[in-house]
């Protein structure tokens, strides 16, 4: 919003600028040769293009936002989101990670990015909001966009088991500093070889420390620190909660696709010791209610960009908008750990932010995400919240509180102690202004990208049937799962 108001302004003073001292003819043309500078960068926004690739259906992704290009960063970059760039060239694709195109060259427009894949435009999705991220040069988040019925074929998959026997295949771990970590190599057809670490992730990492009894996954690298061989296994696939390798899925064996940085190859570091964050559903259940609220009494609200598009649209078209009303859906939510490690934020404490309308740094950017979603399970609404602290709310008998938001203490969650963020808190709502009365699901996941290693993601999303009328919410029958 900030941004388009210096763009605004400034476009102000360079029309009066030029028309001072200038007749009317000459001040006319000018003021529609502004208007044309105007009029193409509202057409410009939230374009996209591929840079760094051999052909025009491939490279790092730049979007075009408030006059100028900058890149996207590839956390929680997923083929959904390759799906909604690639639809602008009528195709469809996959995503590549790590500066498979070269580094950055402009700044980080988008970060955190999270699409559902059935958006019309990438800027339509979730992400942690325009110029916000912590991502270096290397970190460009990539497309190969390919014709429907190339991709079909090229990205087709299936579980390991069923096309490997498993008697005679096995796993290691090559290269580590010790037997908890170093690069995966699968001994198939009488070869070792590495897996391709393109799109490889914690839920991947886990499945393989769990296959060699190692624990959990700390990290799910892409790297040669722990050197490389031959890439013969490529697309793996896991949810997470795996036993073992072989109950993934993945592209077949040697016809390995592997986009990335030569010689890199999939890593993981396994531990006993993790974090293990359990979302509580009652809290969930028993607390949601419905609120119309004045939008005089959001301000600070909408300054995290905690409301809808809607209210954002009525800010600038209604001169009485903080006399409107916005419906918001009310929730507590907290979270236990019942792991064996702490749960800290992934950004170190010089990189926190201050939110001044909190009156305290908020750690991470993205901890929790709220969802309503339609039968068809697409977005009809979410929550907006920019930023979290994290902070020992409550804890089991016999537990003393170590963190605190307050006074730039360290932020964390302790073994046995819940965070929780109660209803009443500033943007624990999700904004449901303009949905129409019905049944719903209504999601709530903490951690949903896997940015900080748990032992289990399988406890840390809450999807729960929500029903909405004109004077009530209810929130009932929350189930447990994956984000």
């Amino acid at each position: 919003m900030r941004l388009h108001n210096y763009v605004f302004t400034f476009t102000l003073i360079l029309v009066s600028a030029l028309c001072r001292d200038l007749s009317e003819d000459e001040r006319s043309t000018r003021a529609a040769f502004i208007q044309k500078l105007l009029n193409k960068q509202k057409r410009m926004e939230g374009k996209v293009k591929l840079l760094g690739g051999e052909s025009n259906f491939e490279g790092n992704v730049y979007i075009h936002h408030a006059g100028r290009w900058g890149a996207v960063c590839d956390d929680s970059w997923d083929n959904a989101a390759a799906t909604v760039v690639c639809r602008a060239f009528n195709r469809t694709g996959v995503a590549t990670h790590g500066g498979q195109y070269g580094e950055a060259l402009e700044k980080f427009w988008m970060d955190d990015v999270v699409c559902e894949g059935t958006e019309t435009a990438l800027n339509h999705c979730i992400f942690s909001g325009w110029g916000s991220s912590d991502c270096d040069r290397s970190e460009a988040a990539g497309v190969i966009c390919y014709e429907e019925e190339i991709r079909a074929e090229e990205i087709q998959t299936r579980y390991l088991h069923e096309v490997v026997d498993i008697r005679g295949a096995s796993l290691r771990l090559v290269g580590g500093r010790n037997s908890f970590e170093g690069r995966v190599e699968v001994y198939y057809n009488n070869v070792w070889g590495s897996i391709c670490p393109d799109g490889w992730t914690l839920y991947e990492a886990s499945a393989i420390c769990h296959h060699l009894a190692l624990g959990y996954a700390e990290q799910a690298l892409q790297t040669d620190y722990f050197g490389s061989s031959r890439i013969i296994l490529s697309g793996v696939q896991c949810e997470g909660n795996e036993t073992n390798l072989f109950s993934c899925k993945h592209r077949e064996f040697g016809n390995v696709m592997c986009p990335g940085e030569k010689g890199h190859v999939a890593a993981v570091i396994c531990s006993h010791y993790l974090a293990d964050l359990l979302l509580d559903t009652s809290a969930i259940e028993s607390s949601a209610h419905l609120q119309d609220a004045p939008m005089f009494q959001l301000q600070c609200a909408m300054e995290e960009n905690c409301l809808s598009k809607s209210a954002y649209e009525i800010q600038k078209t209604n001169p009485n908008w903080q006399f409107e009303t916005r419906r918001l859906l009310r929730f507590t939510a907290a979270s236990l750990n019942i792991g064996n490690a702490e749960f800290r934020p992934y950004l170190p404490k010089h990189l926190w932010q201050w939110h001044l309308c909190h009156m305290h740094y908020h750690s991470m950017e993205v901890f929790a995400t709220f969802d309503v979603l339609d039968s068809f399970g697409q977005r009809i609404a979410e929550g907006h919240k920019a930023s979290f602290c994290l902070e020992d709310n409550t804890c089991l008998p016999g537990i003393e509180k170590k963190y605190s938001c307050l006074n730039y203490g360290d932020q964390g969650v302790s073994v046995n102690c819940s965070d929780i963020y109660q209803y009443n808190i500033d943007c624990q709502w999700v904004d449901v202004t303009g949905v129409e009365p019905g049944d719903y699901t209504f999601k709530v996941a903490v951690n949903p990208h896997a940015r900080v290693a748990e032992q289990s993601f399988h406890n840390n999303a809450a999807s729960c049937s929500l029903r909405l009328t004109e004077t009530y919410a209810a929130v009932y029958g929350c189930k447990l799962g994956r984000p």
